[in-house]
């Protein structure tokens, strides 16, 4: 079993008094840059232009600079620009700027991972992935609690990038839940694996292949709404409070031996192959390639198949359920 470590575990002093340049103030970089500078530490937002987030980081009490005025006396870089976006940020705003010997940390594994970036030989490289949305991540930490994270370290010039990263975590929050080693590879290639093969792409083609198989067999598409996807939350909520067979004593003994004798029928040795593909492909960085060469030319995919979603009856369907479940008495 890993070994997780907690706040009683941390010694935040590893960068106490250390400059954290926070660049981007998007989902994740508001709430790191909140979260670290209520928890003591020296805190200032890099952006790359006065726009919408320059005015937001303003309204928050903090006086944003430009990326390469952020970074010139920094002890600390933070990338939480998206993942696209990173090395070109890097290559023109951050290393002809950035003060010899700073760190650099990410919150996900790719730029790195993958090669884009190539750190400086005398900068510690670490990484801090905070398991849940940037607005999760501060709405727990206000409320007391914190959200579990990934630590890893790519390099380690100073002999205390570990401690870094853990300090780093513990004034996030995240040692309040519980802070995992992991490497940058491990967290990028899982990462991905997840949101391709249940948490966005599986889930969605779920739901989608149920509603429409109900809905061309006659049922109506609200009842078929109402099996396939509404319910859906609360099953997840029951998996996430107590887990598989936490959820499976909450349910009827129907729906246990229907799941049981039935689930495995779906997601069956052909659909397990598939995800050995999938993930192949984020291993050997076919994805990867992929999705760059889809964000250089304007996303056209992504842009097609979010006007197919918005245009089907599934949508249509789910958004008059919604405004009959959350209309106000």
């Amino acid at each position: 079993m890993a070994k997780i470590y907690r706040d009683e575990d941390i010694n935040i002093d590893y960068v106490k008094n250390k400059k954290i340049a926070i660049l981007g103030y998007g989902s994740q970089g508001r709430a790191w840059a909140l979260n670290l500078r209520d928890s003591g530490l020296n805190v200032v937002v890099g952006l790359e232009r006065k726009g919408e987030s320059w005015k937001k980081a303003e309204e928050d009490g903090f006086k944003p600079l430009f990326t390469k005025d952020a970074v010139r006396d920094a002890d600390i870089i933070v990338f939480l620009v998206p993942d696209m976006v990173q090395k070109n940020l890097w290559i023109n705003s951050v290393k002809p700027y950035m003060k010899r010997g700073a760190d650099m940390v990410f919150a996900h594994g790719f730029n790195i991972h993958y090669k884009l970036i190539d750190p400086p030989h005398d900068s510690d490289v670490y990484m801090i992935a905070p398991k849940a949305p940037g607005p999760i991540v501060r709405r727990m930490f206000e409320s007391g609690y914190g959200v579990p994270a990934l630590v890893a370290v790519y390099q380690n010039v100073s002999g205390s990038a570990f401690e870094k990263a853990l300090a780093i975590a513990k004034a996030l929050g995240c040692a309040r839940a519980g802070v995992i080693e992991t490497t940058f590879k491990e967290e990028t290639e899982t990462d991905l694996f997840g949101e391709q093969v249940i948490l966005v792409g599986g889930v969605m083609e779920l739901i989608k292949a149920s509603f429409e198989t109900l809905v061309k067999n006659g049922y109506q598409p609200e009842v078929a709404y109402f099996e396939v996807l509404n319910e859906l939350k609360l099953i997840v909520d029951l998996i996430y409070e107590g887990g598989l067979v936490h959820m499976l004593k909450a349910v009827s003994d129907t729906a246990k031996y229907g799941g049981i004798t039935v689930g495995k029928t779906i997601i069956d040795d052909h659909v397990k192959m598939n995800m050995v593909k999938a993930l192949e492909r984020i291993r050997n960085g076919e994805f990867a390639r992929e999705w760059l060469k889809e964000y250089e030319n304007g996303m056209p995919t992504v842009h097609k198949e979010l006007e197919e979603l918005r245009n089907s009856l599934i949508e249509k369907v789910g958004n008059e359920i919604r405004k009959m479940i959350f209309k106000k008495a």
